[in-house]
Parts: C-alpha cells; structure tokens; sequence
C-alpha cells in the first residue's frame, strides 16, 4: 500500500510540475526578509528515493524510559495526568538539557565576543502513555489535554521565574525531524531571551499594525476566506494568475483555521490559527482547546494521508510575556506551525538562507483539502 501511494504522489508530482512551471521568489508577509524560492520544475529533478519512515508502533516497550512502569528511569514528575493511577500524560526533567537552572556560568564579554548565563528549563511532555501511537490517531479528548498541559505549564513557568522570557512548546517526530526518542513526546524550553524568529514576527507585526490598525494575521485570513483576483499580461490580455477564495485554506473550524502559508518554507507546511485575534496562547478557554483538539487531529490525518508516515516538526509561537511586550497585544497573534520533513536543506539553502520549496503551496494546499477522512 505504501509503495502505490508512493507512486501515486510521485506521478501527481509529475503531472502537477507538468501542468503549472512556477520559479519565483515569494515574500513572507508576516517577517518579508524570509523568501522562498518556489520552483515546481526542480520536483522533476532525478534523485534518490528516501527510505519510508521505520516507526515502532508497538503499544508499550520494556526497556523504553518513557513507557508505563519504567517510571524510575525518567526524573519525578512534575506534572501528571491524571495526578493518581495510570497516567496518560506526564511532564518530566529533559536529562540531557540544552538549558537548566543550574552550574550557571557568569556572563562576560571579551572585545566583540559575549556569553548569556545558559539559565532555563528544558522538559520533556510525555504526550501518551501507548509508546508507538501516531499523533493523529490520539482522540481528540486526550489532544485537549494535552494542550491544556502545555498552556497549564507554559502560565506556571512564566510565573515562578521573572527571568524566564519565552516558553517554547515543539515537538519533533522523526530522525529527520531530530527525534531521538521513538515513545511520543514533545518538550518545553524556557529561556531568558526572546528567540529572533519569535522577535521578527513581533516587529513586523507592530510595524503593520501602525500603518494599517489591523492585525497581520487576522488580515491575512481575511484574505484567505475572502479574497480572489486575475491577473492579467498587459500587453497580451491573457490571464497570467487566478487567486480563488479559500485556495489557501485546508480547512476551517468554528473557532481556528488551517492554512498553506503563501510562502511555505517547507513542502507541505501547515499553520494554525485561531479565527477571532488572539495574542497569547494562554487566553485560550477550554472550548478554545478542545475545537483546536479537532482541527489539529485532522490536519495531522490529511498530512500522514498525503505523505505516508510524516517526519515533522511542530511548534507554538505565542506572545512573549515582559513588560515591554504588554501592548503588543492588538497586533500579535498566535499560532501553531507544522513543519514536515520531506527533505534535507541543501547548500544553496543554507548558503543563502532562502528556502526552496518545490511543490506550489496552492497544490499542496489543494491535495490535503480534498483528503477524504473518515
């Protein structure tokens, strides 16, 4: 079955490379220094088939830390649910911590050069106590949850530390996506700064703020839910480009939206959002959570369905917390980003810092809408 839809996705390549050449840079609206280079052609390119994704999908492993009655390999919790009885989620310690609380180093600065304490958490959600469980087979109840979790941590870690800046929640599924674990996990990362990425988008989105008193990212789904135009050769008449309502969105629910960003860094990228502006994450309510539950479950389903056992990345950007972030909230809004990991940035990408992206987001966009799910 893998090897026929495998084939199936390389011939609609094929088809679709045929039918519609597009090479051009591509400006992202919500931080314009970040292009991508959309060019269809390079899909035809000869290259090696990836090797499928190899997941153990095995309920339970005995020597796996993160497993059901392997509690003593992991640090104590620090949070669990339920808080008595067989958990289904658990927030631990990450052992091996890009930062921590302790064994601080002192700052300095030597001429140009400079170091920042490495000060902050680094933990580690266990997002499900079946070790081999794919994320879009959790029921939506237990994706509530756990971005219930996430919020619930996220509030408390602000709170115990003024030092603490940002709270990052990621995961990452997959070797190429950085996985080193197979067990279901993502993790949190607290840190004392606010990461660039996350201050881009900030900056940017004040500066459009200001020129027009309308939110970026509410604007942008208007445009998506609303907006369609031609485009027309001046000297020829004929129609160079259509932009039909909705050829971005994958699907919409009553509350969030799920979008083929216009500039996709990646392949088959993916954003969430929720529909009413909403800076920070932790204003969510619980209907919030639970129709975000939904959509998030569905959206995982139409990517595994098109690529066949997705490798990805997946991270929440919110508004930072400080005080010189507290009237940044009419103009921020947060959001989820799910990057899959369909292939390996090569040296014109990493030398240029411009992404290449060989699939139109509009045909991506159009495979997941029309993914039949049960």
């Amino acid at each position: 079955m893998k090897g026929d839809l495998s084939s199936m996705i390389e011939n609609d390549k094929k088809t679709s490379a045929a039918m519609e050449v597009i090479r051009e840079i591509r400006i992202n609206p919500i931080v314009p220094t970040e292009s991508v280079l959309v060019a269809t052609a390079r899909s035809m390119r000869p290259k090696k088939e990836e090797a499928p994704l190899t997941h153990d999908t095995s309920p339970h492993l005995p020597a796996c830390p993160f497993c059901r009655g392997n509690e003593a390999k992991t640090p104590a919790p620090i949070a669990q649910v339920p808080a008595v009885g067989d958990w289904e989620l658990r927030i631990v310690e990450n052992l091996y911590p890009v930062l921590s609380d302790e064994a601080l180093s002192p700052n300095f600065v030597y001429g140009l050069q400079q170091t920042i304490d490495g000060y902050g958490r680094h933990e580690v959600v266990i997002d499900h106590s079946s070790h081999g469980i794919f994320i879009h087979e959790m029921s939506e109840e237990h994706l509530a949850l756990l971005f219930s979790l996430y919020r619930t941590r996220i509030e408390q870690l602000y709170h115990a530390d003024d030092r603490l800046k940002y709270v990052l929640v990621f995961k990452n599924f997959g070797p190429a996506a950085g996985a080193s674990i197979g067990h279901t996990h993502s993790q949190i990362i607290a840190m004392p700064v606010v990461p660039d990425n996350i201050q881009a988008e900030v900056k940017n989105s004040q500066a459009h703020y200001l020129a027009t008193r309308r939110c970026i990212f509410c604007s942008l789904i208007d445009e998506a839910l609303t907006f369609e135009a031609t485009l027309y050769d001046r000297e020829s008449g004929e129609i160079r480009r259509k932009i039909s309502v909705g050829q971005f969105v994958i699907e919409r629910s009553s509350r969030f939206i799920a979008i083929k960003p216009f500039a996709s860094r990646y392949e088959w990228e993916v954003h969430i959002l929720p529909l009413s502006h909403q800076a920070d994450f932790l204003d969510s309510g619980l209907e919030d959570i639970s129709d975000l539950a939904g959509l998030f479950k569905r959206t995982m389903a139409r990517l595994n369905r098109v690529l066949g056992g997705v490798q990805y990345n997946f991270f929440l950007h919110s508004l930072p917390h400080g005080d010189e972030y507290e009237d940044n909230a009419g103009f921020f809004h947060w959001h989820i980003e799910i990057c899959p990991r369909t292939s390996i940035p090569t040296g014109f990408e990493l030398g240029s810092g411009l992404f290449v992206n060989t699939i139109s987001p509009e045909r991506a966009a159009e495979q997941l809408r029309n993914v039949v799910l049960p």
